[in-house]
């Protein structure tokens, strides 16, 4: 068949089907909410960076937010948008003040395209302008003006509100997760000392800044107190836990960029840089950064981001003609850590047997890891137990946020989810038996142990997650007491050896149904016995039910309904007062009677409830 290519193939998009026919290019992916980085939080984030800004430039020291239901509102009080240009903002691409550098300096949004995306991805927009005594109100469906008020005399105080619903045409029965948006909303406050925002009614505000962060977020007291320190366009806040890997909350102009980038890369390099030069030392990078926990924040004029989410800086320097990104940040810690180390030597000692218990440990389970590494070689046992994919989460970014790992226990269930999965972008690891219970244990387990080794090499975390393969790790087991037990020593060595796993989205729970009601015309999968009734009732008299006892009972073709588009995954969240060393030696620690008592008197408490 020949296609014509002619004039008339040729279109043009007006800005609200560009924005709606490829969201992804504005606010990622859509998602229903389950994960911090779905559209309808780009889209909250999106209308708040305004007010933000507008925070930033000096004007309102308030932000009021309240969501009901999937409807979201937020109204600043800041100078308000000049009413006659109400309507450009928000409909005509490539407008707005953050081009005119003397009035949005070092803004978050800098493209113009933000509310644009707002109002084009919402079923239903509004927005109010405020300013002088006069009112500006406008509302769209779709993207589509359906009211264009005249200006009108207000005695609301000058701002802007902004009233909008995601539109469930793009993002399905979606909802929002309260933890997500008060992390987001607290990110907000740190970054910003004297900023109240009030989340339905609940108030956040930081004295502290970037301390309070680190305050809030380090699940265990640190090793010294927090080493905090402020600068002109930066401010740095930094400890050492008792963990593992390296954690940190980098932010550029009050936008946290979870992907890091070229400010996230400097701080890395700096810090290395400074504390070897202060202890006269060529100490190995990864013993100096072992178990940090930090946080850095930026300003930059007109800065670059790698995607319009702004989750990763690409600016390689401070302004336009200004100095580096790398030099600033060097600089700044040469000086300012230097001092701070000089002047407190009980924290340098402290830092000082930190990193040379690191070193300690690193040798000592050197030797270890060549020989594991030797070992999986010798046997090809690498190969046995994982199927990869072909897309990795470190080659094209617009394949990252698909490729995921399903960790599974015996050949059965792998063998199942073996041949359901897309070979493009879902793996298999394969399990054999129960793992360790590593609470407690030193690192050199990782290699002791063939299981996590393997495990630790397929996911490629070694150095840390910067070079995790696959952006969702989920563990696969069967829904009973054995499959429950393996899910827990699962969490438990991530925790103990990889928290910034967990802390940064990768960890994952696969659900599979537990029960399957058919008739001769309907099959209806049932992940609960609520379901399963619900289901009865509809498929009417006598359907057959099957109970699933474990993976390996679902066949193949079953299983494709189970990981394909319509995937359930219940992610794994680590809390802002979970204290993770609490809960771990409560649950997988050496207090068996403790455990048994609480176990016991649960146990009562449920045959109450169900008498």
């Amino acid at each position: 068949m020949t296609v014509n290519y002619s004039e008339d193939s040729i279109r043009t998009l007006d800005w609200k089907e560009h924005i709606r026919k490829r969201p992804g290019m504005y606010i990622g992916k859509l998602g229903d909410g389950t994960s911090s980085d779905d559209g309808i939080y780009v889209l909250l984030k999106e209308a708040m960076d305004n007010s933000i800004d507008e925070y930033m430039m000096g004007f309102g020291k308030t932000i009021d937010i309240e969501i009901t239901g999937q409807r979201v509102k937020v109204r600043d009080y800041g100078r308000g948008i000049p009413l006659g240009k109400v309507l450009d903002v928000v409909s005509k691409m490539n407008t707005g003040a953050k081009y005119d550098s003397k009035v949005f300096k070092k803004s978050v949004g800098l493209n113009g395209v933000g509310i644009k995306a707002v109002n084009a991805l919402s079923a239903n927009f509004k927005i109010e302008a405020y300013r002088e005594g006069e009112k500006k109100a406008i509302e769209f469906a779709h993207g589509e003006i359906v009211l264009d008020e005249e200006n009108q005399p207000t005695t609301e105080k000058n701002g802007t509100m902004v009233l909008f619903k995601p539109d469930s045409q793009l993002f399905g029965d979606f909802h929002y997760i309260e933890e997500y948006i008060e992390t987001m909303v607290r990110n907000y406050v740190y970054l910003n000392s004297g900023l109240t925002i009030n989340l339905n009614g609940k108030k956040f505000f930081s004295d502290n800044g970037l301390r309070d962060l680190l305050e809030e977020n380090i699940s265990s007291d640190g090793l010294y107190p927090i080493i905090h320190l402020k600068g002109y366009d930066i401010e740095v806040a930094l400890t050492h836990g008792n963990g593992y890997g390296e954690e940190y909350y980098s932010f550029v102009n009050g936008q946290f960029t979870s992907q890091g980038g070229t400010h996230l890369i400097a701080f890395r390099e700096a810090l290395v840089k400074t504390i070897r030069e202060f202890y006269h030392k060529d100490f190995d990078p990864s013993d100096i950064r072992t178990s940090v926990v930090a946080a850095i924040s930026i300003k930059v004029e007109e800065p670059v981001f790698e995607s319009q989410t702004k989750t990763k800086l690409g600016s390689k320097n401070i302004s336009p003609d200004g100095i580096s990104v790398t030099n600033f940040i060097r600089d700044f810690l040469k000086k300012e850590l230097d001092n701070y180390l000089h002047r407190n030597s009980e924290t340098a000692d402290i830092l000082h047997r930190k990193i040379l218990d690191s070193e300690k440990e690193r040798k000592a389970i050197s030797d270890i890891k060549k020989i594991a590494k030797q070992r999986a070689k010798k046997s090809n046992l690498h190969n046995k137990k994982l199927r990869d994919c072909r897309f990795h989460f470190n080659t094209a970014e617009e394949l990252k946020r698909e490729t995921m790992i399903f960790i599974t226990e015996g050949d059965s269930a792998s063998g199942s989810i073996t041949k359901s999965r897309d070979v493009n972008t879902q793996a298999v690891f394969s399990l054999k038996g129960k793992p360790l219970n590593t609470y407690g244990l030193t690192k050199k387990v990782v290699y002791e142990n063939e299981e996590f080794h393997l495990l630790q090499a397929a996911l490629d975390i070694e150095e840390g997650i910067e070079n995790l393969r696959y952006n969702k790790v989920i563990v696969a087991t069967d829904a009973d007491v054995d499959g429950m037990h393996i899910r827990l020593l699962l969490m438990t060595f991530f925790l103990q050896f990889f928290p910034d796993l967990i802390k940064n989205g990768h960890l994952y729970i696969l659900q599979t149904p537990l029960f399957r009601v058919r008739n001769k015309k309907e099959t209806i999968y049932c992940y609960s016995e609520t379901e399963r009734e619900e289901a009865m009732k509809k498929l009417g008299q006598n359907p057959e039910i099957t109970r699933f006892k474990g993976l390996g009972e679902i066949s193949p073709d079953e299983f494709k309904h189970f990981i394909g588009k319509d995937i359930r995954l219940d992610p794994v969240r680590l809390r802002r007062d979970d204290a993770v060393n609490d809960l771990l030696e409560f649950y997988m620690g050496k207090n068996t009677p403790e455990r048994q008592d609480f176990i016991v008197e649960n146990l009562k408490v449920e045959v109450i409830n169900e008498g």
